[in-house]
């Protein structure tokens, strides 16, 4: 039986693609280039600012200035961290059953402690979230299992009786080491072309409002 639900940041809990692209948006009209739409940036916004700085950057500068750029890059994202960044519609409600439900929930991400507890506060989720853990809150991320067993540990429920979800197959990775479920939120940043069904998760949702209908929660 669930017993409780983990939940990726990036593209599966929070939509945060607007503020996320804009930063590398800002930082490119810095720099006097001509930034890239936010459509094209979305897709690839779980992967985190390296990524995404070598995507507004490539071909334009040396290897070497990649890292700078890339620190730069989130100075612009820590200031607009929660400017349109918003739950993905139907979570809202998702969250308030579970918690209803008494059934906790919590959020495993990469994205650095100093980014996730201010979006998380000004959202009003950092009281709600039964536990947190960020990209360096241990000494492994994702797709090690450790930041997803230790959620479980803090939540005081096996890892056989959690379910995460997540849009990147580094979460479905980490979740089938730690000995979780897995779901896709295949509405998340997913590049076209990726084959999803090949990350052999136990289960995708197309919507947020689909999460509460699996045969893994449906019953709960």
């Amino acid at each position: 039986m669930i017993e409780a639900v983990l939940f990726d940041l990036d593209g599966t809990l929070i939509d945060t693609a607007p503020d996320m692209g804009g930063a590398l948006i800002n930082l490119m009209q810095e720099e006097g280039l001509e930034p890239l739409p936010l459509d094209a940036i979305r897709p690839y916004v779980s992967q985190g600012g390296l990524v995404l700085t070598r995507m507004g950057f490539d071909g334009k500068v040396p290897e070497a200035e990649i890292e700078p750029l890339r620190q730069r890059f989130l100075q612009h994202y820590h200031a607009i961290v929660a400017d349109q960044s918003r739950l993905f519609d139907g979570y809202e409600a998702i969250l308030g059953e579970l918690e209803a439900r008494s059934t906790p929930w919590g959020i495993v991400t990469n994205k650095p402690e100093w980014l996730t507890q201010p979006l998380l506060e000004q959202l009003g989720l950092a009281q709600r979230a039964g536990v947190v853990i960020g990209g360096d809150t241990l000494e492994h991320r994702k797709p090690h299992p450790l930041p997803l067993q230790v959620a479980a540990e803090r939540l005081r429920v096996d890892c056989r009786n959690c379910v995460y979800v997540g849009d990147d197959e580094r979460d479905i990775v980490a979740a089938r080491a730690a000995g979780m479920k897995s779901l896709v939120a295949a509405y998340g940043y997913i590049e076209d072309g990726v084959s999803i069904e090949a990350w052999n998760a136990d289960g995708m949702i197309d919507q947020p409002d689909d999460l509460l209908r699996h045969p893994l929660l449906a019953n709960r």
